[in-house]
């Protein structure tokens, strides 16, 4: 979302839009995050709370998340696996897949045949190759995946990673 110029979308007022501007760049690394907010924009903690919640559900901001920096945790190899599930089947083993404790992402996409057969991808973050391998291991041990054609993709680069920027009437 981008709060264009001159308009201001139902329910912010001029604190929430300081207070959105404020977390656009991140949360601050500290016990109290909100708190710190909360002293830049003359909000207590459970202020910043409550309008962030009712930010969220007003649907003026999408979602609160965090972006990892693998890298900087020592997290070397990242691999995206793609599967190629039976369809009828792929609910029900990506739901599998997503509660291994090692997989950070996995969702389902259509195939484009004839040159991607794939519909399932899992992402899988390691100190090392070795690891990564091991941990694709596991999982197919753990899902019954030996047999499912499926292709193994590491990360050669790193882009840039962000949150969503958003703009407000003040600028």
């Amino acid at each position: 979302m981008t709060l264009l110029p001159r308009m201001r979308p139902a329910g912010l007022d001029e604190i929430d839009l300081k207070l959105v501007e404020a977390i656009q760049h991140g949360l601050p690394i500290t016990t109290h995050p909100y708190a710190e907010l909360g002293q830049r924009c003359g909000l207590s903690e459970a202020e910043v709370i409550e309008r962030l919640r009712r930010t969220l559900e007003q649907g003026n901001i999408k979602r609160l998340g965090v972006v990892v920096r693998h890298r900087e945790l020592g997290y070397r190899a990242n691999a995206m696996v793609v599967w190629d599930i039976e369809d009828h089947q792929v609910s029900a083993v990506g739901q599998e897949i997503s509660r291994i404790p090692f997989v950070t992402l996995c969702y389902r996409r259509p195939r484009r045949l004839p040159d991607w057969p794939y519909n399932l991808f899992c992402m899988i973050h390691g100190k090392d190759r070795a690891m990564v391998l091991a941990h694709i291991e596991t999982l197919k041990q753990q899902c019954g995946l030996h047999e499912v054609p499926h292709d193994i993709l590491f990360s050669k680069r790193r882009f840039k990673q962000r949150g969503a920027i958003y703009r407000s009437s003040a600028k």
